[in-house]
């Protein structure tokens, strides 16, 4: 892997992380056409660490809010929420940790995978919220929607985000505990790469940070993007894409 792959893909990481189409389904795909032999996932991790940065950088006077009411009843109870919402990932990504790995390195499951979250990111157009307030039921619910999105295809922002909108909260508060969720998640799948690393994993350095810089960067402006877009109504749209990409994915394993 060369430091344009690791450019190119942390580019695709950044675009894709945020905007409900999947990011690891996209470097599968990337991988695929670039040629790039990068067995497991170790790399896509790499790079979703760029991307947790970007989530801190924009909701930090989120993160520094509740650390600085840490000791209020409210504060603790949304810290829960997210606790309970990252257990399902935690669970199922550890125990099926082999299967999930050996998904990465099949196209053909990534082109199902977007096909699904195609119909799951259309289908929310019909969800209407009803201005619920998070509760234990709602981020537990939410955090199964995220474990599905272990599967590369399945978009983690457009299943939460999807969620959250068909259990009735509001586009806002969805995208917000949305992507507060996806930091447990995404800084464990990071210790859990470092403390994984093998003779497999055979990436310079240098080639890991322009990955690593490229993908903060173009998640930054993707997330920001993003967060208009769902307040305006128009996530829905990211469904006809996943499905045309879905089926054109297996179409291509098929021939």
């Amino acid at each position: 892997m060369t430091i344009i792959d690791g450019i190119i893909l942390g580019i695709i990481q950044g675009i894709t992380e945020f905007l409900p189409i999947s990011s690891s389904g996209h470097l599968v795909l990337a991988q695929e056409f670039l040629a790039i032999n990068q067995p497991g996932n170790k790399f896509e991790v790499l790079v979703h660490m760029g991307t947790l940065a970007s989530i801190l950088v924009i909701f930090f006077s989120d993160i520094k809010s509740l650390l600085l009411s840490i000791r209020k009843n409210e504060t603790q109870q949304f810290i829960y929420f997210i606790i309970l919402g990252t257990i399902p990932a935690v669970l199922i990504g550890l125990g099926l940790k082999d299967t999930i790995d050996s998904f990465f390195d099949n196209i053909y499951v990534v082109g199902i995978a977007l096909v699904f979250t195609g119909i799951i990111l259309f289908t929310s157009k019909f969800f209407k919220p009803v201005e619920k307030s998070i509760s234990y039921r709602i981020s537990f619910t939410i955090g199964l929607a995220q474990a599905l999105a272990i599967i590369p295809g399945i978009s983690r922002s457009g299943m939460t985000i999807s969620c959250a909108l068909l259990l009735g909260l509001n586009a806002k508060e969805a995208a917000r505990f949305s992507f507060l969720l996806a930091i447990p998640v995404i800084f464990g799948a990071g210790l859990l790469m470092l403390f994984d690393i093998d003779n497999a994993f055979e990436v310079k350095a240098s080639v890991a940070l322009a990955g690593l810089l490229s993908s903060f960067i173009v998640g930054f402006l993707s997330l920001k993007w993003l967060l208009g877009l769902v307040q305006s109504g128009k996530f829905h749209y990211f469904g006809l894409y996943c499905f045309c990409i879905g089926f054109l994915t297996i179409f291509y394993k098929w021939i």
